[in-house]
């Protein structure tokens, strides 16, 4: 009997250029391009996906009070 991934290669694709989307519209943004403005220094050094997945942590944490 054959064996079916979890997780597909074709989701896995599928789920990158999502990610890759929603980075690049999340990015333009002006909250984010504000956001980043209001952290200078601390954004030095990470990559603009840590810089995304840190905005919008701290947009959820926000948002969840």
């Amino acid at each position: 009997m054959a064996q079916i991934p979890a997780y597909s290669d074709r989701q896995f694709s599928a789920d990158s250029e999502i990610w890759y989307s929603l980075k690049c519209a999340i990015s333009t943004s002006s909250g984010f391009q504000r956001w980043q403005l209001e952290r200078g220094a601390q954004l030095q050094g990470l990559r603009l996906e840590q810089q995304v997945q840190r905005y919008l942590r701290e947009t959820l944490e926000t948002l969840a009070y």
